[in-house]
């Protein structure tokens, strides 16, 4: 078969198929009379091997030493294979990533696109009070892109470093819709990070988002969104607020919060719920709580408490009904 029939039905072109030729990667086997190669149906199996192994990424001179060496092993080029695919493939991530930072930064001219670019980098710097100055101070006076911040907030770790960017996102528009992915991550870290910085955020699309992570799977995003709501005066965090004093975290706090939210009767039905099934130390901290409420909503659940079989929290219910 000649060179431009084997094109047709390979999909290679002549072109490659010379330049195979020279490598002496697929050498037709024959010569016409007029001296055109012609391929055997050898070759031709041979062309296709070495198209489905450049489709694995393999270089031609690996195609042609995995041909060549009968004792040849896959497996370490396969493994290799795999790991510069798994790099190119973070690299092009990144990219990715970096494109879609400066098309939502909306620039309006080469000098926009090279100033994200710069900060980009400036965040991506192993020195953190670069990282910091970068933010309280960017160049030329022009503020930090809402997206450079969220994105630099989920994966910042230095703490001096995320408190100057979240910082800076509370005083940009657009805060609370560039951080709210982060609570969907499946790394806890960055979910963390989100709701930390959403906290800090004004407004009725912070609560709602920080109502949706009451749920959450982590303590410490649970703790941090039903403080926060608390303050706001959030009524659905009460039952959170709750199971923080029930774990003792953040128990005093959780405490004082419910104390400005007594009005709501979800209050004192979830503090006296809780006591029904909590641990020892769970109920001296729930009945400590009872002492923040307003004397007359707590007075009915001490003095229930005062006869209790666990004597320290007998003894705290009879302290505080006479403090």
């Amino acid at each position: 078969m000649l060179i431009g029939e084997v094109a047709r039905r390979s999909g290679v072109s002549s072109r490659m198929l010379r330049h195979y030729d020279s490598l002496g990667l697929v050498r037709p086997t024959g010569r016409t009379v007029g001296n055109y190669r012609e391929y055997s149906a050898d070759d031709i199996r041979r062309i296709f091997h070495v198209e489905s192994l450049r489709s694995l990424g393999l270089s031609l001179r690996e195609i042609g030493q995995a041909l060549e060496d009968p004792t040849f092993a896959p497996t370490a080029l396969v493994s290799d294979l795999i790991q510069r695919t798994e790099d190119r493939l973070h690299r092009e991530q990144e990219l990715l990533e970096r494109l879609r930072t400066v098309d939502a930064s909306a620039p309006s001219g080469w000098e926009d696109v090279l100033r994200i670019i710069e900060l980009l980098h400036t965040l991506d710097s192993p020195n953190a009070a670069r990282r910091q100055q970068a933010v309280l101070a960017p160049r030329d006076d022009v503020p930090v892109p809402t997206e450079v911040l969220a994105k630099a907030i989920l994966t910042e770790s230095d703490a001096n470093v995320a408190g100057a960017l979240r910082w800076a996102l509370a005083r940009a528009d657009g805060g609370v819709a560039s951080i709210a992915p982060g609570l969907q991550s499946d790394d806890v870290d960055v979910r963390r990070r989100a709701v930390q910085a959403i906290v800090e955020l004004p407004g009725v699309e912070a609560t709602a988002v920080l109502e949706g992570a009451l749920v959450d799977d982590d303590p410490i995003v649970r703790k941090h969104a039903a403080l926060a709501l608390g303050n706001r005066g959030v009524v659905a965090a009460i039952p959170a607020l709750v199971g923080l004093i029930v774990e003792g975290i953040n128990d005093v706090e959780a405490a004082e919060i419910l104390g400005t939210l007594a009005a709501d009767p979800t209050v004192i039905t979830s503090l006296t719920d809780a006591l029904t099934v909590s641990d020892s130390a769970g109920r001296i901290r729930l009945t400590q709580a009872l002492a923040e409420l307003p004397a007359p909503l707590a007075d009915d659940a001490l003095r229930q408490l005062v006869d209790d079989p666990d004597r320290v929290v007998a003894m705290l219910a009879n302290a505080l009904l006479k403090a």
